[in-house]
């Protein structure tokens, strides 16, 4: 029996072109390291710095990252890939050209017979509400149709270097350490499984890998990312584990 496979934050892109395509290498090559026993693959957003779908026009990086992500669905192997807050605008070019499953929000399902409860992990807790406000709006059809007048050459330097100023101010924020019972995301959990069944929570967004207890019975995991960390996490007999790949 394979595995199902859990990864996120590849922000593919960002800080440079070099160090982006070395990342993208390492990924291909994490990809392909786990190709024979994965069952199901979840990639859970922020993979791209900035992705925008024009009518016919997309990002012209990231070949050999949706090479293989296309040989592996090709293959039949199931790939859901959410929408981060930086790669939200993502519509139908990677479910038809590369056979991916586009997830808007939350997965809630059963796998192996253990719940899960799969989110890229942002605007989860109900203090964020300025974060919630801006996220509508950019989500919005008014924003998308708007972006899309622009042309692709301006919109996409303007949105990159938008991208690099929140991934800056998070990355400042990602260096505070927070006491685990105010992480938002395990606040999130705490509040969830009051009137929910879940045995783990699985996000990504926060570039901190943690594994934490709510209960005897459910288990939340943060993927961590692969700007820094290169951490990824596994379900194999009921169980979910995370792992740092060093090839």
């Amino acid at each position: 029996m394979g595995k199902t496979y859990f990864a996120s934050d590849f922000h593919l892109g960002t800080p440079d072109y070099t160090s982006s395509l070395v990342r993208e290498k390492k990924i291909v090559q994490w990809l392909e390291s786990i190709e024979q026993d994965c069952e199901t693959l979840f990639l859970l957003g922020d993979i791209f710095d900035f992705w925008f779908e024009y009518k016919t026009t997309v990002p012209k990086y990231f070949n050999r990252l949706l090479g293989k992500l296309a040989t592996m669905a090709d293959a039949g192997i199931p790939i859901y890939f959410f929408k981060g807050n930086h790669d939200m605008w993502t519509f139908d070019y990677l479910e038809k050209e590369i056979g991916l499953r586009v997830i808007d929000e939350e997965w809630i399902d059963e796998i192996d017979g253990k719940k899960f409860y799969i989110h890229h992990g942002d605007a989860l807790w109900k203090g964020e509400r300025s974060y919630k406000f801006i996220r509508k709006i950019f989500r919005s059809h008014v924003a998308i149709w708007l972006f899309r007048r622009l042309h692709p050459n301006l919109g996409v330097g303007f949105a990159n270097y938008l991208s690099r100023k929140s991934r800056k101010k998070n990355s400042q924020l990602d260096q505070i350490e927070i006491p685990l019972k105010k992480e938002y995301q395990i606040l999130f959990a705490n509040e969830y499984i009051k009137t929910n069944s879940i045995d783990f929570f699985i996000f990504g967004h926060r570039h901190k890998p943690m594994e934490h207890s709510i209960n005897d019975s459910t288990k939340m995991i943060n993927l961590g990312d692969w700007v820094t960390h290169f951490t990824y996490a596994t379900f194999e007999d009921h169980e979910v584990k995370l792992h740092h790949f060093n090839p």
